[in-house]
């Protein structure tokens, strides 16, 4: 809570000086508390879930790369020469990175604390990662469903869902502007380009002849 002395009204009492933040019931909050209301990832997790996975990949290719042949023969470098030490170098890289990550908070002291501390070190919050998998999450579908129905029909489908999701258009307008896109798309390749896009497993655009 702030202490600074706001002004004095004719009448008595006092206007609360700026930047005095006041919530529900009148209760003030300060910076700190508000901003250590929001959640998320940490930098140090995503530092270690990266180092990881990347030690994974590394020792994956270390073992394959020394199955295949990683030393020199008399005719030269085996299969697995170079590939052996590309993914030693990436292992090595990676249990650096995990030392540094274990050690840096002790390097780092007391520099920041309270909520500065939280968000000097939070590598995303929640809302940004929603934000992020909004669009990432139907990305995702969207090339799925092109393996089963084609590009055309998956294309004005995500289009049409995403206009009405995340632009809040009328169902109407989605509807037009996916289908005019995608008809648009498949007279453009189909009859003047003479190149077919793929059509899905399904393939539900059958009936037209291309």
């Amino acid at each position: 809570m702030r202490t600074t002395a706001g002004r004095a009204l004719p009448g008595g009492g006092e206007l609360a000086p700026p930047g005095f933040v006041f919530v529900l019931q009148g209760i003030p909050m300060s910076d700190d508390e508000a901003s250590g209301a929001r959640g998320g990832i940490s930098t140090r997790s995503m530092e270690i879930a990266v180092a990881l996975v990347l030690l994974a990949v590394g020792a994956l290719v270390v073992f394959d790369s020394y199955r295949l042949g990683a030393k020199w023969g008399d005719d030269g470098p085996q299969s697995g020469y170079f590939p052996f030490y590309i993914g030693l170098l990436l292992g090595l890289s990676s249990l650096a990175t995990l030392a540094h990550v274990l050690f840096q908070g002790l390097a780092r002291g007391d520099r920041f604390s309270g909520a500065l501390a939280e968000k000097a070190s939070r590598f995303v919050e929640w809302g940004e990662l929603k934000l992020v998998a909004s669009v990432l999450v139907p990305a995702l579908v969207y090339v799925l469903a092109v393996q089963l129905i084609g590009i055309y029909v998956a294309s004005a489908i995500y289009i049409g869902l995403f206009m009405r999701w995340l632009g809040k258009y009328t169902w109407l307008r989605s509807v037009l502007v996916g289908v005019l896109t995608s008809a648009l798309i498949f007279v453009l390749f189909e009859i003047w380009f003479k190149v077919p896009l793929y059509k899905g497993a399904w393939d539900p655009l059958a009936f037209l002849g291309y």
